[in-house]
C-alpha cells in the first residue's frame, strides 16, 4: 500500500475563518492539499484569532503558538513580522514528523535555516514582494509613528530576504512576484491565490449600486476609499456601498456625508458574497501594486462588472475582464457607461474561459504538488 504523503504548512496566523487576502489563500489551499490526499500538520501563529475546530477537518494536527508583539520586537534585528513568530515548540513538532515543510511568507521563515530542519525539503509561498508591500504601507500611512515603522520594516525585510535561498522551491502569488523572486532563486513557480470559488456564479442583468469592499483597518484600502469618496463617487447620482472589516471611526463619519453612500461594517462571508452578486459592479482601485488582490478575483467570480486602475490588473491575464481606468475623470465616465449596461450571458461565459484555465484552485494545487513533491 503506498504511505501517504506527509506535509508540514507553518501559517503565519489561524487560516480560519478565511476573512482576509492571506488566510483566505492559506485556508483554501490547505483543503486543496488535503483533497490530494496530502497527510497535513498545520503550525499556527495566533494573535486576536482563536484556535479552530473547523481546521481539523482538513489536517492531521494543528499545533497553535502564541505570536510575540510588543516594541522590544521592533528593535530586533530580523523583520517585526518574523522576530515574533518563533516559539521552541515548532521546531520540535518539525522535526517530530520528517516531511516537506511549506512556510507561508517570509513572516514564518524564521527556522527555514535552522541546522537541524537541514534534509527537509523547504517551500516558501510568498504572499507579496514584502519590502515593498511595506514601503508602499508607508507611503499610504498618515500617522508619522506607523510610516516610520512601516520604513523600517522594509529595510529590515529587503535585508532579511536573501533567507529564501535556503528554500528548494519559491511559490509566488503573481507572475510579477514570479519575475521578481526569478532574480534571487533559481527554482520559483507562479501559483495564483488559492481562493472558495468553485465556478462563476455571476448573475446577468443589473444591479442598484455600485461597491468597494476590502479590509478597511488596511491603510491601502482606506486610501482607495478616500480617493473614490472624494474624487469619484461624491460628485455621481449613482449608489454607492463601501464593505468590510474594521472601518475607523473617522470613515464612518466620512460616508456618512454623503447621501448616496452606504457603510457595512464587517459583513459576514455570505453577506459580502451578496453585496457582491447584487452589485451592479464593483470599483476596485489601488495604489499598491503588490501580489494579487483576493477581492478582484471574489468579483470576477460572483459580482458583474468590474471597474479597476492598472495596478489592480497589471501582469495577472484578468485585464480583458475588467473596465480600466486610471484617473478619477475616467473612472466616472465608465461609472456612468456601464450605469446603463447590462452584464451579459456572454460576459459570464467569457470570465468561465479565463478564470478556469489559470486562476482554479484545481490548476494550482497540481503545481503546486508538483513543487513540493518534484519526481526523482
Amino acid at each position: 500500500m503506498k504511505q501517504k504523503r506527509k506535509l508540514h504548512i507553518v501559517a503565519f496566523n489561524v487560516p480560519y475563518p478565511p476573512d482576509y487576502g492571506g488566510v483566505i489563500d492559506i485556508f483554501y489551499k490547505l483543503k486543496s492539499l488535503a483533497s490530494e490526499g496530502i497527510k497535513i500538520y498545520l503550525h499556527c501563529f495566533h494573535y486576536g484569532r482563536n484556535s479552530s475546530p473547523e481546521l481539523e477537518k482538513y489536517i492531521a494536527g494543528v499545533y497553535y503558538y502564541p505570536r510575540k508583539t510588543g516594541l522590544f520586537y521592533t528593535w530586533k534585528k530580523r523583520p517585526y513580522i518574523v522576530a515574533g513568530r518563533n516559539h521552541p515548540d515548532l521546531l520540535s513538532n518539525l522535526l517530530a514528523v520528517k516531511a516537506p515543510v511549506l512556510f507561508e511568507g517570509l513572516h514564518s521563515c524564521y527556522y527555514i535555516n535552522h541546522p537541524k530542519l537541514e534534509g527537509y525539503r523547504k517551500i516558501i509561498r510568498m504572499h507579496n514582494v514584502e519590502h515593498d508591500y511595506y514601503q508602499n504601507l508607508a507611503e499610504a500611512e498618515v500617522n508619522l509613528f506607523r510610516q516610520s515603522f512601516f520604513r523600517s520594516e522594509a529595510r529590515k525585510l529587503k535585508k532579511y530576504e536573501p533567507v529564501v535561498q535556503h528554500a528548494d522551491a519559491v511559490i509566488a502569488i503573481s507572475p510579477s512576484d514570479t519575475y521578481y523572486f526569478k532574480t534571487i532563486h533559481s527554482n520559483v513557480a507562479w501559483v495564483p491565490g488559492f481562493h472558495p470559488y468553485e465556478k462563476v456564479t455571476s448573475l446577468p442583468g443589473k444591479g442598484d449600486y455600485f461597491l468597494f469592499h476590502g479590509n478597511l483597518g488596511v491603510a491601502e484600502n482606506l486610501k482607495a476609499v478616500d480617493f473614490l469618496l472624494d474624487e469619484v463617487i461624491g460628485s455621481l447620482p449613482v449608489q454607492f456601498v463601501i464593505a468590510g472589516k474594521t472601518p475607523p471611526g473617522r470613515l464612518l463619519r466620512k460616508a456618512s456625508s454623503y447621501e448616496n453612500v452606504k457603510m457595512v461594517a464587517n459583513p459576514s462571508f455570505q453577506v459580502m458574497q451578496k453585496l457582491i452578486g447584487e452589485a451592479r459592479g464593483c470599483i476596485l482601485p489601488t495604489f499598491q501594486p503588490t501580489g494579487l488582490k483576493l477581492k478582484l478575483l471574489a468579483s470576477l467570480y460572483s459580482g458583474r462588472f468590474c471597474i479597476v486602475n492598472s495596478p489592480m490588473v497589471a501582469d495577472t491575464g484578468l485585464e480583458d475582464l475588467c473596465i480600466i481606468a486610471d484617473t478619477a475623470k475616467d473612472m466616472q465616465a465608465a461609472i456612468r457607461e456601464y450605469s446603463q449596461k447590462n452584464f451579459t450571458v456572454n460576459d459570464i461565459r467569457k470570465r468561465i474561459r479565463i478564470l478556469e484555465k489559470t486562476y482554479a484552485n484545481k490548476a494550482g494545487v497540481t503545481t503546486l504538488v508538483n513543487m513540493i513533491y518534484p519526481e526523482k
